[in-house]
């Protein structure tokens, strides 16, 4: 990535733009979910269906050679937790309103932050640690847990989502070395494919062609969005994209207040504005140690 001319503009373009694909994904699963569609029958579609512009992105740039893998074993490990985030996350909006689901993924880079000083033991200062702790109070107004007041079902899904999510980060960084982004891409979406057919076993739901076309619908978005997250990457630092991830959270708002008339709580603004900036805090102390150590 480094040797790609640096595009600014156009990393935070795509970066926008996957977010917009990510926060439509989240509406389909929450519409197909409602329509009585298991979880891991629409898991089984969105990964099967991305195959469809993630195939074309690999012919059309790295070529199919890039699925050589030195690293099976990683790629298990990546997926294993990063689709038990998934199953977690597409539950989760099935019990939250989705603007609320989004906002709780907002804590992945805290989950990141911890998991990078117990997994790799990285030496995570007291203004990081401290970022972590500001986050989770965030998390705390998001969830309002008092009586009557906090979805347990929904907030523990959407944690456990951010964690798994977070794992997978971690995962990726141990495999990074070897492994290209396609390559990771790709055999964490066979994977999907796999587990969500695996699942369709146990529980199938046959789709009207509206639902039908949704489901593939999803597939062909969130395939999409992981690839402007990887255009993203290419053609900009990511201290400079990544903080427009937080864009979701406008795309999930309109979604749900288009669809099915959600207006977010104030608590849950509050609690994400506190999130993603203590994100965005643990973000600028990563860039700043990475430009130290060059």
């Amino acid at each position: 990535m480094s040797s790609a001319p640096q595009n600014y503009a156009l990393g935070i373009g795509y970066r926008v733009t996957a977010m917009a694909c990510m926060a439509c994904l989240s509406g389909i699963v929450k519409w197909t979910g409602s329509r009585g569609i298991p979880v891991f029958e629409i898991i089984f579609f969105r990964n099967a269906f991305a195959f469809l512009p993630l195939g074309l992105y690999i012919w059309r740039t790295t070529g199919f050679s890039v699925l050589k893998t030195q690293r099976p074993v990683g790629h298990f490990v990546r997926s294993a937790v990063g689709l038990t985030g998934m199953v977690c996350g597409f539950s989760a909006v099935q019990h939250l309103p989705l603007t609320a689901a989004t906002a709780i993924q907002f804590a992945s880079p805290l989950f990141m932050t911890a998991l990078s000083a117990l997994i790799l033991a990285e030496r995570v200062g007291r203004h990081r640690w401290g970022a972590v702790l500001v986050g989770f109070v965030g998390i705390l107004i998001m969830v309002r847990p008092e009586p009557g007041q906090m979805n347990l079902t929904g907030a523990g899904l959407g944690v456990l989502s951010a964690l798994g999510a977070a794992g997978a980060m971690v995962a990726i960084r141990q495999i990074a070395t070897t492994e290209k982004g396609p390559t990771i891409v790709f055999y964490f979406t066979l994977g999907g494919t796999l587990l969500g057919l695996a699942g369709c076993l146990f529980g199938w739901v046959t789709p009207d062609p509206l639902t039908l076309a949704m489901l593939i619908l999803g597939g062909v978005v969130g395939g999409v969005g992981q690839l402007f997250l990887t255009e993203a990457l290419r053609v900009a630092p990511i201290g400079v994209v990544a903080p427009f991830d937080y864009s979701q959270l406008i795309w999930a708002a309109v979604i749900g207040y288009l669809v099915w008339a959600e207006v977010p709580r104030f608590s849950t603004i509050l609690g994400a504005i506190v999130v993603a900036a203590s994100g965005a805090y643990i973000l600028n102390r990563e860039m700043r140690r990475f430009r130290r150590a060059d």
